[in-house]
């Protein structure tokens, strides 16, 4: 059962995708402060992350970039999930190290298939 790091400042998206991952047989854990994403990370070692890009604090390419830098997390996909659909934010995001971009409103089976083949 791969689990899931969900971070997002939004708690209605949080629970949405929440409920979603779980329903495809993950084990999300879900965080509304981008601050706290890096120790929630560290107790529990996530198979893939995904991230919004617009939060206060740390932004989303903030954390992609330093969870990817992290030698624990360098080979854990991170998806980004965000409003944002302008290029220059997909490629920044890819360049902070996300392996996935996916845009708000998200259609579910593309964000799940997204998921499925990033953790196996």
């Amino acid at each position: 059962m791969p689990k899931i790091l969900i971070v997002d400042d939004d708690v209605s998206i949080t629970e949405l995708m929440k409920a979603l991952v779980s329903m495809e047989g993950h084990q999300p854990t879900t965080v509304n402060d981008s601050t706290k994403a890096f120790e929630v990370a560290n107790s529990v070692h996530p198979d893939l992350i995904t991230l919004d890009l617009m939060m206060p604090g740390l932004t989303g390419f903030e954390l992609c970039e330093l969870l990817h830098n992290d030698p624990k997390f360098t080979d854990i996909p991170i998806v980004i999930v965000s409003a944002r659909d302008d290029r220059e934010s997909k490629e920044r995001a890819l360049e902070a190290g996300a392996r996935d971009y996916v845009t708000k409103p998200f259609g579910v089976d593309d964000l799940m298939h997204k998921i499925k083949v990033l953790t196996t």
